[in-house]
């Protein structure tokens, strides 16, 4: 039986929802928006990471330079539920709009920062329009096509990932390297124009039906999801860097990160319109699907973080050369996620996602037995081949979630999605994080020359001529097996999601009825 055939399940009913209504003429111009608005917020870390030395060089300010990325992650992780809630009350087009906004006043700030406490304010603003836009992106893509034509925008989306993970450095490097690394914030401006004219221009939503009573807002709600996450990513961000792990610091704001939760969960219990609704995880496929997102997040820390000083400690590359080892992962994705339609319509959203993530584990087990020293060709096949594991995963969950919640659901649904793996991909920076240094710690305990995290280690490799063979052999070996580890733990975190596939997901996802769409674009 196709997934096209099941009947609209129960778990998805909503009063008085009305059928997606998304005409398919003039398409054309809301799709390159939605490119142009998501490739800002996908080239935005690439290429601002090239030009942190020249930022440092300028502004100083290298203790808390890695606030410029913590602080713009967590803008955008903790703001994705309310915006989610915001465009379902009050449209995606206003959403959109004040996201880019917010995005282009943040970079024309960042442009003129005058020193490093003023440039991370700035990307903390960013971060907040790129909040609305990651999300309010995927719930407009879900919303121009029926179900049968959604891997067609979606693959689109993914490969503007991919474009921007090989693009992006190139020129973040050049602007930095032959302009200013001011120009790298400049640039996002007619971009965000050109967008910002093509969404008020081309993009009409479907005609709904006037609520009975004044829609409200749940700001105590919004404000106590805002807290909650702030508080729980600083602790996994700063934890184990600027502070011990079991350090007041960090004990305090865990405990502070749980009492909001508490908070939370009372506040939006009693709220009439909640920033996150209960029946966000009272549905049994939405929340299996955020628990097997949350996995996505976490095994993807071990490839995106730890790839490259793999490649560069251990390899003996270069950064360009790493980069290229990690690069080659986002250009089967897109692809497996364009041809995993013809999969799902004849297996089913889960069936597929299993499929993937099976293969995902697989690869992943198969990293640590990767031989020593090694050709940069092993690491980059297995990168090659997960990127298509993992096409087959993440596309047929977002579809089939998308596909069980109607319009006034939807941006909330998605939502909800992508905050659990932004959160699991927190957490997994900061857990891979404590197994790698662990690992080093144990490995180089009696050893001489530099020991300590895997940072100082990387940082001893740059300068080889200033190491014995003997020790440099070591510190590699070290390296080797720290990362070896940290992708064991990707695997667990895979079979995790695997797990939550198999027992809570249902066979067959309840979709909805599909509108026809009028004319093919």
């Amino acid at each position: 039986m196709s997934v096209f055939d099941e009947a609209p399940g129960t778990d998805a009913a909503i009063p008085g929802a009305t059928p997606d209504a998304v005409p398919a003429r003039g398409r054309g111009p809301v799709v390159a928006a939605l490119m142009m608005g998501m490739a800002l917020v996908a080239l935005d870390g690439t290429i601002v990471s090239t030009a942190v030395p020249q930022i440092v060089g300028d502004l100083g300010g290298f203790a808390v330079f890695s606030w410029l990325f913590s602080g713009y992650l967590l803008a955008v992780t903790v703001t994705l539920p309310v915006y989610g809630k915001l465009s379902d009350t009050f449209g995606r087009k206003p959403v959109l709009i004040a996201g880019v906004i917010l995005f282009l006043t943040g970079s024309v700030l960042c442009a003129f920062a005058w020193n490093m406490a003023a440039l991370i304010a700035f990307r903390i603003v960013q971060g907040l329009g790129g909040g609305a836009l990651q999300g309010t992106i995927q719930t407009i893509a879900a919303d121009l096509y029926p179900l049968k034509e959604r891997p067609r925008i979606q693959a689109r989306l993914s490969t503007v990932w991919a474009v921007s993970a090989v693009a992006g450095p190139a020129l973040g490097g050049l602007l930095a390297g032959y302009a200013d690394w001011r120009s790298i914030f400049l640039i996002n401006v007619p971009v965000g124009i050109i967008t910002l004219y093509l969404v008020a221009r081309h993009l009409t939503e479907p005609a709904r039906t006037a609520p009975a009573t004044r829609p409200r807002v749940d700001w105590a709600g919004a404000l106590c999801v805002f807290a909650t996450g702030a508080l729980l990513l600083t602790a996994l961000v700063q934890g184990g860097v600027a502070w011990p792990w079991l350090s007041p610091p960090s004990l305090a704001l865990f405990a502070g990160s749980a009492g909001c939760a508490a908070l939370t969960a009372y506040v939006e219990r009693r709220a009439a319109e909640p920033v996150i609704p209960g029946w966000v995880w009272r549905r049994r496929t939405i929340a299996a699907v955020n628990l097997a997102f949350g996995g996505l997040g976490l095994l993807m820390v071990a490839p995106t973080v730890f790839l490259p000083t793999y490649a560069q400690s251990v390899l003996g590359l270069d950064p360009t050369a790493a980069g290229f080892v990690l690069s080659v992962m986002t250009l089967s994705w897109p692809l497996s996620a364009a041809l995993s339609s013809r999969v799902y319509t004849r297996l089913g959203f889960r069936d597929t996602a299993i499929i993937g993530i099976t293969l995902a584990l697989l690869i992943l087990l198969a990293f640590p037995l990767l031989p020593f020293p090694g050709r940069a060709w092993q690491p980059a096949l297995l990168m090659l081949l997960l990127g298509g594991a993992l096409g087959l995963f993440q596309l047929p969950l977002i579809v089939g979630v998308q596909s069980t919640v109607g319009w006034a659901e939807r941006g909330t649904t998605t939502a909800s999605v992508l905050f659990c793996r932004q959160i699991g991909q927190s957490v997994g920076a900061a857990l891979f994080g404590a197994v790698a240094n662990a690992t080093l710690a144990s490995r180089l305990a009696h050893a001489p020359g530099p020991a300590g995290d895997l940072d100082s280690v990387a940082r001893a490799l740059r300068h080889p001529a200033d190491l014995s063979a003997e020790a440099a052999d070591l510190l590699r070996r070290a390296v080797a097996t720290a990362v070896g580890h940290v992708y064991l733990g990707a695997a667990i975190a895979a079979a995790l999601s695997l797990l939550v596939l198999l027992l809570l997901a249902p066979r067959h996802f309840p979709v909805l009825p599909q509108p026809t769409p009028d004319e093919d674009v």
